[in-house]
């Protein structure tokens, strides 16, 4: 039996999410975000921004040969965000599933993806006060 590395799966995933249109990156998870901040502690000012396979975490689960992972997005402003996690979770089964497949695997393939963020320029909302009628009487 070939085993397959939750790394090259994650590599796969973040690949497949990066290429959907209204992700604009994947954000790590904060056990990711823990371990940079620490890092960050002994780097100089000009380190690197953590990897997009840090936006996923893949678990596999040996017994029944399922796979689970997590995808953390982070969207544009320019599509609805249900159609673009859709899109996301879509195009991460078809990835991984295809190279699960070209290794002889078939387990079953659980996706969640989670938005954490939308980012855009949205104009602000502007109130207006009621109108104001010069010279109205009702009567």
């Amino acid at each position: 039996m070939i085993t397959v590395d939750p790394a090259g799966i994650e590599q796969t995933a973040a690949r497949a999410a990066l290429a959907v249109p209204g992700v604009q990156e994947l954000h790590p998870s904060l056990r990711h975000s823990l371990a940079d901040a620490a890092t960050c502690l002994r780097r100089t000012f000009g380190s690197h921004p953590p990897s997009p396979e840090a936006g996923v975490h893949a678990t596999h689960t040996p017994e029944t040969d399922a796979w689970h992972l997590e995808v953390r997005c982070v969207l544009t402003d320019h599509r609805r965000a249900l159609d673009t996690a859709r899109d996301v979770r879509e195009s991460v089964r078809a990835a991984v599933s295809s190279q699960l497949n070209a290794r002889g695997r078939t387990g079953n393939v659980t996706i969640v993806v989670t938005v954490t963020r939308i980012n855009g320029d949205r104009t602000p909302l502007r109130l207006h006060a009621a109108p104001q009628f010069e010279n109205f009487s009702p009567e």
